[in-house]
């Protein structure tokens, strides 16, 4: 039984992290529904309960992606590599949802699904970004190499995050300003009535990060074992030959 094998049978936190995203995703959800509708955008501004946590996590996520390739510079650990890859799948993923959440917002809102505005752009942007993050990754097969120049376009990419949340302030668009305040007063910037469901709601999307970061690293860490032995028998074979 390898290492691996034990920790994932020992592990007792990353099914209660789970079973509590479960539970915050419950709640959120139950107190978004019977939320009152908006006087302007009716039942819609509901949609806004998944559209602006889902952006958070992709924020979160693409933070992590740098933060643990500075980790992983600093300290050459692998594991700060896998979860950086990790982080960076995520990250591409929740974009992708809070495009198409945000889509199905838009239509009726603005009478379109999408306009190349600075919000939105710069969000497509982060798509090229860490999409080449990792095309880059499956085209270097060196382990120690591949993470090194991941880990630096991922701390370079994690610009994207401050300049797509202040593109509503920095350049003129017809997207509504930031929803989740981070700079000055702290705090969302919706009725209290929403205010209560976008709060649970962002706090679930955060606790599942972490979930998924844990279930992702181990799948990761699972594969690289797998890249080691193959690299391993290669070896064994070139110089029996």
């Amino acid at each position: 039984m390898t290492l691996s094998t034990t920790q994932a049978k020992s592990d007792r936190l990353t099914p209660a992290l789970g079973v509590l995203t479960l539970v915050l995703m419950l709640v959120g959800l139950y107190v978004g529904l019977t939320s009152p509708p908006d006087v302007n955008q009716g039942t819609l501004v509901r949609i806004l309960f998944i559209h602006v946590p889902a952006a958070w996590l992709s924020y979160l996520a693409y933070g992590g992606t740098g933060l643990f390739g500075l980790l992983y510079l600093v300290t050459r650990q692998r594991r700060f590599d896998r979860l950086s890859m990790s982080s960076a799948e995520m990250g591409l993923m929740f974009t992708v949802a809070t495009i198409i959440v945000g889509m199905l917002w838009a239509k009726p809102t603005w009478g379109a699904y999408w306009v190349w505005e600075p919000r939105l752009t710069t969000t497509a942007l982060s798509l090229v970004i860490y999409g080449g993050y990792l095309l880059v990754r499956s085209l270097i097969e060196e382990p120690e190499r591949r993470a090194r120049v991941s880990a630096v376009i991922g701390i370079v990419g994690t610009l994207y995050v401050p300049v797509n949340y202040m593109a509503v302030e920095w350049w003129r668009g017809i997207h509504q300003t930031q929803t989740l305040k981070l700079l000055g007063s702290v705090g969302f910037a919706a009725s209290p009535a929403y205010g209560i469901a976008l709060a649970v709601m962002t706090v679930a999307f955060t606790v599942l990060y972490v979930y998924l970061l844990r279930v992702r690293g181990k799948i990761a860490l699972l594969q690289e074992e797998r890249e080691e032995r193959e690299f391993e028998t290669l070896g064994a074979v070139t110089a029996r030959g």
